[in-house]
């Protein structure tokens, strides 16, 4: 079955059919957060560190890092992301933009095996960042959209990710290091977008054989109680083929539909981790009690 290594210094992280679902911490992304965008913008990188500590600290196995500000030198920006967090974690990073400079620049200055996002099937996108993955022998996430935007038919975003792959191969990318997102649509707009993107995840499972990735949270956008419905839709995304999301670490819903998907899809042997996680602790001497009327009875 496809596996696909991303790796730091120091630890390897493996995304595939079978092996637990891999949590790619999201929170290092100044979208959306203006007080994170001013401190990088300015240099300082203290809420980084903090967003990389505690999202590992809550169990993400990987770490997606963006430096997506407006106006802002973003190549040099990303570059001292990429710099920090490895210093201060071992777990390898996701390096995250849009624009080619930027993720030249981090992978520049990266150490391991980098899983760049993203590349789409757009041509001059494909001809721009297929190379760059392949020179620094990176993975890479590939987003199923092309000059036409993102299709309402599943099938069409099926072609787009064969598109991709087929593209990946001819630069000497395995398909092991192509990652599909299939995009997952907001279900709130569009009612179908969950049955949909679990039959592109068999699809892509079934029949092209590649690891997935979706930004987890895009399901929920405009609902309330959007951690209820994105730890739901990753428990049913996991079992329709999902072998890793972009999500946040630090919900705890999440945290737990993640390690129970785990123990449902075989992934979690024995359910150890399970257990290890959930069992309650027994008290100081409750555990000599309870092995002294053990022996008490046996007498």
């Amino acid at each position: 079955m496809t596996q696909t290594m991303i790796s730091s210094p120091t630890r390897d992280v493996v995304i595939g059919f079978g092996q637990p679902f891999v949590i790619i911490g999201e929170r290092i992304n100044p979208t959306g957060r203006k007080i994170l965008a001013e401190e990088m913008r300015n240099g300082d990188y203290s809420r980084v560190e903090a967003d990389a500590i505690s999202q590992v600290a809550a169990g993400a196995h990987m770490l997606d890092v963006n430096a997506g500000i407006p106006l802002a030198d973003e190549p040099a920006i990303l570059a001292e992301a990429v710099k920090l967090v490895q210093a201060i974690t071992d777990a390898p990073l996701s390096i995250d933009s849009s624009i080619v400079e930027a993720l030249e620049a981090g992978l520049a200055v990266y150490e391991g095996k980098a899983l760049v996002n993203s590349v789409t099937g757009e041509e001059e996108r494909l001809e721009a960042v297929l190379p760059l993955v392949a020179k620094h022998g990176a993975a890479v996430v590939a987003i199923s959209n092309d000059e036409t935007g993102i299709s309402e038919d599943p099938d069409v975003r099926f072609q787009v990710a064969e598109k991709i792959v087929r593209r990946a191969a001819d630069h000497g990318i395995p398909k092991e290091d192509v990652i599909v997102d299939p995009l997952v649509m907001p279900i709130g707009a569009l009612p179908t977008a969950g049955v949909q993107v679990f039959r592109l995840l068999r699809r892509l499972r079934e029949e092209l054989e590649v690891n997935t990735t979706v930004g987890a949270s895009n399901i929920s956008f405009g609902l309330p109680h959007r951690k209820g419905i994105n730890a739901a839709f990753l428990a049913m995304a996991a079992a329709n083929g999902l072998t890793s999301a972009i999500t946040n670490p630090l919900e705890p819903e999440i945290a737990q539909a993640v390690m129970a998907a785990d123990v449902l899809n075989g992934a979690d042997p024995d359910c150890s981790r399970w257990i290890k996680e959930h069992r309650e602790p027994v008290a100081e001497g409750a555990g000599a009690r309870r092995r002294t009327g053990r022996r008490d009875r046996g007498t």
